[in-house]
């Protein structure tokens, strides 16, 4: 039996759109890995994004993956709306683009190859590793020029 990757993502940002960042938790084996990153202008959604995409990029061959997000939007959009929005060509139920259509598309392929079980927690509630991906994204935004 393989061993599963644990990752932990948050985004955040200060303003919607403003300064914001992402931070990513890393389990596997026993050995913790931390990422982080920020934008100068970003949104909120599109940091959520980044932070699970940066964790894949950080896998260096197909694992079995448990990603924990606290955003709705990333974990719905992952496991409900894409399929739809690829039939759809990348238009939503209503026939407009699909927001943050670049990041959504690399996730898409991101992912391919890996199984991934997605797990979502409730933000800010305590839940130990979603507060460490927390503060990585804030060191993020904090680490800008």
């Amino acid at each position: 039996m393989s061993q599963v990757v644990e990752m932990y993502t948050d985004g955040a940002c200060r303003g919607n759109p403003g300064p914001g960042g992402w931070g990513v938790l890393l389990r596997f084996g026993g050995v913790e890995k931390t990422l982080f990153g920020g934008e100068a202008m970003s949104t909120n959604n599109r940091m959520e994004l980044t932070a699970v995409i940066r964790g894949l990029q950080a896998l260096n061959k197909t694992c079995d993956v448990v990603i924990t997000t606290d955003s709705k939007y990333v974990l719905t959009g992952i496991t409900e709306w894409m399929e739809n929005w690829k039939k759809r060509n990348w238009r939503t139920a209503n026939r407009k683009p699909v927001l943050n259509v670049d990041l959504w598309k690399e996730l898409d392929e991101l992912v391919r190859g890996h199984s991934i079980e997605w797990v979502w927690v409730k933000g800010h509630s305590g839940h130990a590793e979603n507060e460490i991906a927390d503060q990585l994204a804030n060191q993020g935004i904090d680490e800008l020029d």
